[in-house]
């Protein structure tokens, strides 16, 4: 079994208290590696280390051009272990190998991108109402970022944040969940292998209370970027407040997808189980409202259990499986406890609803893909954030019901919206309230376009030219050109 080792100020070590957990296979269930159980002090090492980087002559002395070489020396290294990269993620989450070896490579386009805008950030000379002076803006980092990502997708959550604070200038402590630590410890070792000066890039791996906690509080840290759940999400943005540090917080969604009686049913079909079946649906984006125009109710009903009757469900280490394991034991227990109270609220369950064990599960971990009819919004499973394999199906009459069903939820992550009329997709696109919007597709991202959320899902962008700023401070520069200034004292 592979031991690992914190990552802090250019060097490997073992954590501070002298332990490791294992870290578990979803779909066999067993242990294949020990991960560094760090601790305050592992945190606090981190922080000063990454705080005397950004200080130092070897960082905060390089041009934004030599920084973006150094990204984009990150991002061929990631293409050249993307195969390694995506196995070593792939067995820590169980998610599929079919996606996660295309999210790997994906993950170095980020830095790509990123690396070619860290010399494209410029101020601007500002005209001012008065002859005597200059007056130009330049941006400036923010210092020490501390990246907090989830287990869901942890390279590429963390490529979102990475890659342009370090573009902008900023030094980075790496917080991963502690059930997905191996991917981030191995990008840790490319970043060594780059070339970016000890204590750029730190990772420090644990539990929320024992390490995230006081890397949050810590005083050093100028800026937190988190991805997770409201409820951590609130933790950190108290905390921060407290100390008026900056925060990036990517949250929950309850994401509607629309569809009007005028769409191409087949590929909204396709778009609705692709929204929400896909990862498990586990993802924040999943849309995990389908909303259904009622006069083709029943008849997109009836596809759309077919369709995702027809998942093959297994082993996600094989690239012919559609559906793998819930990446933790306590989120698989969370989606069954949700399922049981949409039946409790009268949900119909057209499809699914239960867990799957047996021959082909491994461990069991698994749950069929659920698909609940004669839901009304007010229902708990029609709120609140489900993060797994299930969707709930509500109807409505025409574009006003449909919007008004859409926004009537405290998260505003993204929507979707199916027509082939161009005045309706429009009329619907500028009155959701939600950061991203598909028309007739659904959970596509990009490193080149800004995400983030609305309402309770979120403060901040990740992605696009917006993302970088957020890892920015901007400083407004006044240069006297008269020489010779008038006796303030006047009559003196």
């Amino acid at each position: 079994m592979q031991r690992y080792q914190i990552y802090i100020d250019g060097k490997w070590s073992d954590p501070s208290s002298g332990s490791w957990f294992e870290t578990t296979e979803p779909y066999s269930g067993k242990a294949w590696a020990e991960i560094p159980r760090a601790t305050e002090a592992d945190a606090d090492a981190a922080v000063r280390a990454a705080h005397r980087a950004f200080l130092s002559e070897a960082w905060s002395g390089l041009t934004a051009t030599a920084r973006g070489a150094l990204l984009r020396r990150l991002a061929g290294l990631i293409e050249r272990d993307a195969e390694r990269l995506g196995a070593i993620e792939q067995r820590d989450n169980g998610k599929l190998i079919a996606e996660v070896a295309p999210q790997v490579r994906g993950i170095a386009q980020w830095f790509y991108y990123y690396a070619g805008l860290a010399d494209k950030v410029g101020g601007s000379v500002v005209p001012m109402p008065r002859n005597d002076v200059f007056n130009y803006t330049k941006y400036e980092p923010l210092g020490v970022v501390v990246a907090i990502t989830p287990w869901n997708s942890p390279m590429a959550l963390t490529a979102w944040k990475m890659a342009p604070a370090l573009a902008a200038g900023n030094t980075i402590v790496i917080k991963p969940s502690e059930f997905t630590s191996a991917s981030l410890l191995e990008l840790a070792a490319l970043c060594e292998e780059a070339g970016f000066p000890p204590g750029v890039v730190n990772v420090v791996t644990g539990y929320g209370a024992e390490v995230g906690d006081p890397l949050v509080r810590h005083p050093l840290v100028a800026k937190i970027a988190f991805t997770g759940g409201e409820a951590g999400g609130r933790m950190v943005n108290q905390i921060a407040a407290a100390d008026f540090k900056k925060v990036t917080l990517e949250l929950g969604g309850k994401s509607p997808n629309i569809v009007f009686a005028d769409a191409n049913m087949d590929e909204a079909v396709k778009g609705a189980v692709a929204g929400v079946f896909a990862a498990s649906g586990q993802t924040c984006l999943a849309g995990s409202r389908l909303l259904l125009q009622a006069s083709i109710h029943d008849e997109f009903v009836e596809k759309l259990v077919a369709l995702a009757k027809s998942a093959r469900i297994g082993d996600p280490s094989q690239m012919d499986t559609q559906i793998g394991p819930i990446a933790t034991r306590p989120q698989w227990e969370k989606i069954l406890a949700m399922i049981a109270m949409a039946k409790e609220d009268g949900a119909h369950c057209a499809l699914g609803g239960h867990a799957l064990q047996g021959e082909g599960y491994g461990q069991g971990q698994f749950i069929a893909p659920t698909i609940f009819t004669g839901v009304t919004n007010d229902m708990r499973i029609a709120q609140q954030e489900v993060f797994g394999p299930v969707l709930s199906v509500l109807k409505f009459e025409d574009e006003d019901e449909a919007i008004r069903i859409a926004n009537d939820v405290q998260y505003g992550l993204a929507a979707g919206v199916w027509t082939q009329d161009l005045h309706r997709a429009f009329y619907c696109v500028d009155r959701i309230r939600a950061g991203t919007i598909w028309v007739n597709n659904y959970r596509a991202t990009s490193f080149a376009t800004p995400f983030g959320g609305y309402k309770k899902s979120g403060i901040g962008r990740e992605g696009g030219m917006e993302a970088i700023k957020e890892y920015l401070q901007v400083k407004s520069v006044w240069i006297t050109t008269r020489p010779n200034r008038a006796n303030p004292f006047i009559g003196g």
